[in-house]
Protein backbone atom coordinates (compact mmCIF):
# COMPACT_ATOMS: atom_id res chain seq x y z
CA UNK A 1 0.00 0.00 0.00
CA UNK A 2 1.81 2.57 -1.08
CA UNK A 3 0.76 6.49 -0.92
CA UNK A 4 0.72 8.73 -4.02
CA UNK A 5 3.26 11.81 -3.62
CA UNK A 6 0.77 14.10 -4.93
CA UNK A 7 -1.80 13.83 -2.26
CA UNK A 8 0.50 15.11 0.58
CA UNK A 9 0.15 18.56 -1.54
CA UNK A 10 -3.04 19.36 -0.83
CA UNK A 11 -2.41 21.46 2.72
CA UNK A 12 0.73 22.60 1.23
CA UNK A 13 0.99 25.59 -1.14
CA UNK A 14 1.50 23.69 -4.37
CA UNK A 15 4.93 22.64 -5.40
CA UNK A 16 6.98 24.01 -8.82
CA UNK A 17 6.66 21.26 -11.50
CA UNK A 18 10.22 20.43 -10.79
CA UNK A 19 9.64 19.59 -7.02
CA UNK A 20 6.18 17.14 -8.71
CA UNK A 21 8.79 15.45 -11.34
CA UNK A 22 11.06 14.67 -8.17
CA UNK A 23 8.46 13.15 -6.30
CA UNK A 24 7.01 11.10 -9.19
CA UNK A 25 10.41 9.98 -9.80
CA UNK A 26 11.05 9.12 -6.38
CA UNK A 27 7.78 7.37 -6.07
CA UNK A 28 8.05 5.30 -9.22
CA UNK A 29 11.53 3.72 -7.70
CA UNK A 30 9.52 2.36 -4.75
CA UNK A 31 9.54 -1.31 -5.02
CA UNK A 32 6.46 -2.51 -2.87
CA UNK A 33 8.36 -6.31 -2.91
CA UNK A 34 11.52 -5.16 -1.26
CA UNK A 35 9.66 -3.30 1.23
CA UNK A 36 7.71 -6.33 2.57
CA UNK A 37 10.95 -8.41 2.83
CA UNK A 38 12.86 -5.48 4.56
CA UNK A 39 9.53 -5.91 7.01
CA UNK A 40 9.17 -9.38 7.22
CA UNK A 41 13.28 -9.45 8.06
CA UNK A 42 12.98 -6.76 10.76
CA UNK A 43 9.94 -9.01 12.02
CA UNK A 44 12.11 -12.22 12.02
CA UNK A 45 14.95 -10.34 13.78
CA UNK A 46 12.72 -8.54 16.90
CA UNK A 47 10.67 -11.76 17.08
CA UNK A 48 7.55 -9.90 17.17
CA UNK A 49 4.75 -9.05 14.22
CA UNK A 50 5.04 -5.14 12.91
CA UNK A 51 1.78 -3.38 12.56
CA UNK A 52 1.07 -3.68 8.67
CA UNK A 53 -2.29 -1.99 8.61
CA UNK A 54 -0.33 1.12 7.45
CA UNK A 55 1.82 2.02 4.50
CA UNK A 56 5.37 1.36 4.84
CA UNK A 57 6.74 4.69 5.73
CA UNK A 58 4.41 5.37 8.31
CA UNK A 59 4.75 2.18 9.92
CA UNK A 60 8.78 3.22 10.81
CA UNK A 61 8.05 6.82 10.29
CA UNK A 62 8.20 7.32 14.67
CA UNK A 63 11.58 5.89 14.40
CA UNK A 64 10.43 3.46 17.30
CA UNK A 65 10.88 0.23 15.23
CA UNK A 66 13.92 1.06 13.39
CA UNK A 67 15.81 1.94 17.25
CA UNK A 68 14.24 -1.68 18.49
CA UNK A 69 15.12 -3.19 15.67
CA UNK A 70 18.45 -2.13 15.72
CA UNK A 71 18.96 -2.64 19.68
CA UNK A 72 18.60 -6.36 18.48
CA UNK A 73 21.08 -6.54 15.78
CA UNK A 74 23.27 -4.82 18.11
CA UNK A 75 22.47 -5.52 21.88
CA UNK A 76 22.88 -1.81 23.48
CA UNK A 77 23.84 0.30 20.59
CA UNK A 78 20.37 3.00 21.03
CA UNK A 79 19.98 4.11 24.63
CA UNK A 80 17.34 6.23 24.64
CA UNK A 81 13.81 5.43 22.37
CA UNK A 82 11.27 8.29 22.63
CA UNK A 83 8.00 6.72 22.38
CA UNK A 84 6.35 10.16 23.27
CA UNK A 85 6.67 13.79 22.07
CA UNK A 86 7.07 15.55 19.11
CA UNK A 87 8.32 15.55 15.91
CA UNK A 88 11.10 16.85 16.80
CA UNK A 89 11.87 13.98 19.20
CA UNK A 90 10.77 11.48 16.96
CA UNK A 91 13.12 12.26 14.44
CA UNK A 92 16.03 12.36 16.99
CA UNK A 93 14.40 8.36 17.50
CA UNK A 94 15.49 7.75 12.84
CA UNK A 95 18.56 10.04 13.82
CA UNK A 96 20.12 7.36 15.92
CA UNK A 97 18.67 4.60 14.24
CA UNK A 98 20.94 5.86 11.11
CA UNK A 99 23.86 6.54 13.30
CA UNK A 100 23.21 2.93 14.93
CA UNK A 101 23.66 1.68 11.05
CA UNK A 102 26.89 3.71 10.31
CA UNK A 103 28.52 2.58 13.40
CA UNK A 104 27.46 -1.22 12.44
CA UNK A 105 29.57 -0.65 8.86
CA UNK A 106 26.26 0.39 6.34
CA UNK A 107 28.28 2.29 3.83
CA UNK A 108 27.11 6.46 3.63
CA UNK A 109 25.70 6.04 0.56
CA UNK A 110 22.99 3.64 1.64
CA UNK A 111 22.14 5.36 4.92
CA UNK A 112 19.23 7.85 4.19
CA UNK A 113 18.54 10.95 5.69
CA UNK A 114 15.79 11.83 8.42
CA UNK A 115 13.83 13.40 6.35
CA UNK A 116 13.80 10.90 3.53
CA UNK A 117 11.51 8.99 6.10
CA UNK A 118 9.77 11.68 8.20
CA UNK A 119 8.88 13.71 5.22
CA UNK A 120 8.72 11.02 2.71
CA UNK A 121 11.35 12.73 0.54
CA UNK A 122 12.96 9.14 -0.39
CA UNK A 123 11.37 5.89 0.95
CA UNK A 124 13.42 3.61 -1.79
CA UNK A 125 16.64 4.80 0.07
CA UNK A 126 15.06 3.65 3.42
CA UNK A 127 14.40 0.54 1.83
CA UNK A 128 17.62 0.49 0.32
CA UNK A 129 19.56 1.37 3.98
CA UNK A 130 17.54 -2.06 5.31
CA UNK A 131 18.65 -3.77 2.91
CA UNK A 132 22.12 -3.13 3.13
CA UNK A 133 21.99 -3.78 6.68
CA UNK A 134 20.65 -7.47 6.00
CA UNK A 135 23.78 -7.84 4.17
CA UNK A 136 26.15 -6.08 6.12
CA UNK A 137 25.09 -8.95 9.19
CA UNK A 138 25.70 -11.73 6.78
CA UNK A 139 29.48 -10.55 7.32
CA UNK A 140 29.61 -10.55 10.49
CA UNK A 141 31.02 -13.84 12.36
CA UNK A 142 28.55 -13.84 15.63
CA UNK A 143 25.15 -13.49 13.11
CA UNK A 144 23.37 -16.22 13.06
CA UNK A 145 19.89 -14.75 12.52
CA UNK A 146 17.42 -14.63 9.24
CA UNK A 147 19.32 -13.68 6.14
CA UNK A 148 17.99 -10.48 3.92
CA UNK A 149 19.49 -10.14 0.34
CA UNK A 150 22.78 -11.96 -0.96
CA UNK A 151 25.43 -12.35 0.41
CA UNK A 152 28.44 -9.96 0.07
CA UNK A 153 31.26 -10.91 -1.95
CA UNK A 154 34.63 -11.00 -0.65
CA UNK A 155 38.13 -10.05 -1.53
CA UNK A 156 40.46 -12.97 -3.05
CA UNK A 157 43.74 -10.85 -2.74
CA UNK A 158 46.42 -13.30 -5.44
CA UNK A 159 50.15 -12.66 -4.21
CA UNK A 160 52.45 -12.97 -6.93
CA UNK A 161 55.93 -14.10 -6.93
CA UNK A 162 58.84 -11.98 -8.82
CA UNK A 163 58.90 -14.58 -11.38
CA UNK A 164 55.12 -15.01 -12.18
CA UNK A 165 55.17 -10.73 -12.50
CA UNK A 166 58.62 -10.93 -14.82
CA UNK A 167 57.01 -13.64 -17.19
CA UNK A 168 53.45 -11.92 -17.72
CA UNK A 169 55.61 -9.48 -18.80
CA UNK A 170 56.32 -11.82 -22.07
CA UNK A 171 52.79 -12.67 -23.22
CA UNK A 172 51.15 -10.93 -25.23
CA UNK A 173 47.14 -9.95 -24.86
CA UNK A 174 44.38 -9.21 -27.24
CA UNK A 175 44.75 -5.82 -25.95
CA UNK A 176 48.05 -5.23 -27.31
CA UNK A 177 46.54 -6.28 -30.81
CA UNK A 178 45.80 -9.13 -33.13
CA UNK A 179 45.51 -10.64 -36.79
CA UNK A 180 42.72 -13.05 -35.87
CA UNK A 181 39.17 -13.15 -34.82
CA UNK A 182 37.31 -10.56 -36.27
CA UNK A 183 38.17 -8.81 -39.75
CA UNK A 184 37.33 -7.15 -42.68
CA UNK A 185 37.11 -10.66 -45.23
CA UNK A 186 33.85 -10.87 -46.93
CA UNK A 187 32.73 -7.19 -46.47
CA UNK A 188 31.33 -6.14 -49.54
CA UNK A 189 31.70 -2.09 -49.77
CA UNK A 190 30.99 -0.30 -52.91
CA UNK A 191 30.16 -3.26 -54.77
CA UNK A 192 26.77 -4.09 -56.24
CA UNK A 193 24.56 -6.50 -54.60
CA UNK A 194 24.38 -9.73 -56.77
CA UNK A 195 20.54 -10.83 -56.37
CA UNK A 196 20.65 -14.38 -58.47
CA UNK A 197 16.76 -15.29 -58.97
Amino acid sequence: MIKSPLKETKNRILPFSYDIKLKISVFLQRDPELEKQALDWMEEVMGEKIDRSKPFEDVLKDGIILCNFMNKMMPGCIKKIDKKGGGFALMQNIERFSAAARQYGVPPNELFQTVDLWERKNIPQVTLCIHALGRIAQTKPEWNGPILGPKMAEAHKREFTQEQLEAGKYIHSLQMGSNEGASQAGLNMGKQRMIND
